[in-house]
């Protein structure tokens, strides 16, 4: 804590519901403790091209209800380069940070703490992806407002699949991890789940078929996680066309969709409570930590351990969505 006097703020990476919250919630309890707050626009870009505000009270004012970011957010190839993380720590320094929040997913946490380890800045991050897969926390900001977005399309889609007798694929984002499919499948009484998580224990589409698809529904749902392995929904589609041609397979891909929005309460508090913890964090002299909550306590776990995809995916929601299908 030593010498910290002004503290910088940026989101990075994909958008997440609820990061508004976390920009407010990070200012003013930045202010309420006597920090100054720099906002830091466009992520790590913002920071080699020193696109940095001063951010008072009523900078976060009526955001709290407000999807995406107020200071945007960019991938930077910069920030990938020495020269660019050198760039960014002068600006920095000249701008008077002494210390930074990121608020993003697994790319900008490692990018945080490649930063925190050459110039040996204090930082704090929040893990904010609708993907639900940083480790250490039960759940990150963005992710149940997610679920809640799938959830409203796909009882839609219902509405229509029903009328027809029809294999719909949803697909869904996760990058490599399948909660929002799993999840969202248990929420909407989807007939299946295909998640990446599966993918090298058994053929998830010839299962759901020989053993699924019954004859008594004339219509069927399966939600499926985007995955660069499989091809997701598209490939799964295609293969139904040539193995199963007797199924009528339709695609829906959600997409972009699942990123915006207001926050549910959920995010918004999750938000709020993360937010107001790292500057907990910065005052206890942590550093290199995202925050996370597990059982609903507040944790600190190390980038290393957040940003390695090691969660693991609950078994009981797979057999559960299997049992609820029948």
């Amino acid at each position: 804590m030593a010498g910290i006097k002004s503290i910088g703020i940026l989101t990075s990476g994909g958008d997440a519901p609820g990061m508004n919250a976390a920009i407010r919630a990070v200012t003013r309890s930045a202010i309420f403790n006597g920090f100054s707050v720099k906002g830091i626009m466009r992520g790590y870009k913002g920071l080699v091209f020193n696109e940095i505000v001063e951010f008072k009270s009523q900078s976060v004012s009526n955001i709290i209800q407000l999807g995406g970011t107020i200071l945007k957010t960019a991938r930077s190839q910069e920030f990938t380069t020495p020269e660019g993380r050198k760039a960014a720590y002068d600006n920095m320094v000249a701008a008077g940070i002494d210390a930074l929040v990121v608020i993003g997913g697994d790319g900008s946490l490692t990018g945080a703490g490649i930063f925190a380890e050459e110039f040996n800045v204090p930082i704090v991050g929040l893990p904010g992806t609708i993907d639900n897969d940083l480790g250490g926390t039960d759940s990150t900001i963005g992710y149940d407002t997610a679920l809640n977005t799938i959830m409203e399309a796909v009882d839609k889609l219902r509405d229509t699949a029903s009328s027809h007798e029809r294999l719909f694929f949803v697909e869904v984002m996760g990058h490599t991890a399948g909660y929002l499919a799993l999840n969202s499948a248990i929420a909407t009484g989807s007939e299946a789940a295909i998640i990446p998580e599966m993918e090298t224990e058994v053929d998830q589409l010839a299962e759901l078929i020989n053993h699924g698809f019954r004859k008594s529904k004339n219509s069927a749902i399966v939600i499926v996680a985007e995955n660069p392995k499989t091809g997701g929904a598209t490939a799964l589609a295609e293969r139904v066309k040539k193995e199963f041609p007797q199924y009528d397979a339709r695609v829906t891909i959600l997409g972009h969709i699942q990123r915006g929005g207001s926050p549910t309460a959920v995010d918004r508090i999750l938000a709020s409570r993360m937010g107001e913890a790292a500057i907990e964090a910065i005052l206890d002299g942590q550093r290199n930590v995202m925050i996370g909550t597990m059982n609903g306590k507040i944790v600190y776990v190390p980038f290393a351990k957040a940003v390695k995809h090691d969660k693991g995916i609950d078994r009981g929601a797979l057999d559960l969505v299997k049992i609820l299908s029948i």
